[in-house]
């Protein structure tokens, strides 16, 4: 399989006739610490991946945008001159979504374009495809007609289509990561203020993604109920959101909003506690503490199993395998949303075949289910190619 770049270019000849003119890829990211914490104005530590989503294109002399999803098949076709309305098709809508917020920001944004999407972040995996997709739309119209975004503003405008128009009330975290990723860093992301930290990746180490396959889908109820459970928290402390309640405080009304809702004193402590892992987790690397990071990484996968109860039977025997052939150098934990779909784990590059054995060897035998293994490398975000 050819790279999303060469595919889309490939496949927009193919299609049109003619050559792109304008080529823009977004890459999906995995998160190595931090999770449910972005919607809450918290911390968040994710990488940018070599996995993710080309545009190719080229304008029309017309209000039209004439577009073809390669790796479904799929052709989606809606004017920039009338208001644009959902299509029945999903991935449709991610685009649709991005280019209607880009004209309530541009109003003068009318430029009609023929082009071709085509992407290798695995779907429904929790790696981002969606934001991928949105921040490669965003991206295409900034260049298509010079229009004065930051990649930032495209990042945003990426999570209001998700959050508004399609329906799937997520954080900023992975629009942002996709925008603004730096090639072998992780970003630690102030939800909240915007601020970003480019942390460097320690030398000789792989980011594993192992997806459990265990098929799941977040527009579902699941992630909502967390999140209303999360307000009502923020409510009880008396807060803007979770971000503004230290362990500390949290600690003191910890037995009080118990006896009031066992459940909601649980989504909070999880979130409470992974801000604070996130901040401690940037010291680790700094420090070049791969131990630290692993113990870090292994209380946040306890966390969301036992307070936050977004992990399944698969998704822990995977953190458990990973954990046991890595040892202190390095560590795992779920990633994403939850309900199913990937671990992440850092380790040596000497141990990734350690890891991807003890895998091999045990999950499909216990779980019925068969594992895809990704090594990635920390990458940049969305540029012009």
């Amino acid at each position: 399989m050819s790279h999303p770049i060469q595919q889309s270019q490939h496949i927009f000849t193919q299609t049109f006739h003619s050559r792109p003119s304008l080529t823009v890829y977004a890459p999906g990211r995995v998160n190595i610490i931090g999770e449910h914490t972005d919607y809450n104005d918290g911390f968040v530590m994710p990488c940018a991946i070599n996995f993710g989503t080309a545009i190719s294109g080229t304008k029309r002399n017309d209000c039209i945008w004439q577009v073809y999803a390669a790796d479904l098949n799929e052709t989606d076709e809606f004017s920039l001159n009338e208001t644009i309305e959902k299509s029945t098709q999903k991935w449709a809508n991610y685009v649709r979504g991005v280019v209607k917020f880009i004209q309530e920001r541009c109003p003068d944004f009318k430029q009609g374009a023929n082009l071709v999407i085509s992407g290798d972040v695995p779907l429904s995996s929790g790696l981002s495809s969606s934001a991928s997709l949105e921040v490669a739309v965003g991206k295409f119209c900034q260049q298509l007609s010079d229009l004065p975004l930051s990649h930032t503003n495209i990042a945003l405008i990426g999570q209001k289509a998700e959050n508004q128009f399609v329906g799937a009330n997520c954080g900023n975290m992975d629009q942002l990561i996709s925008a603004l990723g730096q090639q072998d860093h992780l970003l630690m992301i102030d939800c909240r203020s915007l601020e970003t930290k480019a942390t460097p990746m320690p030398q000789d180490v792989a980011v594993i993604i192992v997806n459990s396959n265990v098929p799941h889908d977040l527009v579902t109820g699941e992630y909502n109920t967390r999140r209303r459970q999360c307000e009502r928290a923020a409510g009880f402390f008396g807060v803007k959101a979770l971000r503004d309640v230290s362990v500390e405080k949290f600690k003191e009304k910890e037995a009080e909003l118990t006896a009031l809702d066992p459940f909601i004193a649980k989504r909070a402590r999880h979130v409470v506690t992974e801000n604070q892992r996130v901040l401690d987790a940037v010291e680790a690397l700094t420090n070049n503490d791969l131990a630290r990071l692993g113990e870090l990484m292994a209380q946040s996968h306890d966390s969301m199993r036992d307070d936050f109860e977004i992990t399944v039977p698969q998704i822990d025997y995977l953190v458990e395998l990973a954990q046991l052939a890595i040892g202190k150098n390095g560590g795992a934990r779920m990633t994403g949303g939850g309900f199913g779909g990937c671990i992440v784990a850092l380790a040596p590059h000497d141990k990734v075949d350690a890891v991807r054995k003890i895998i091999e060897d045990n999950y499909e035998k216990t779980t019925g289910l068969k594992e895809t293994f990704y090594v990635c490398t920390a990458s940049q975000g969305v540029r012009v190619v």
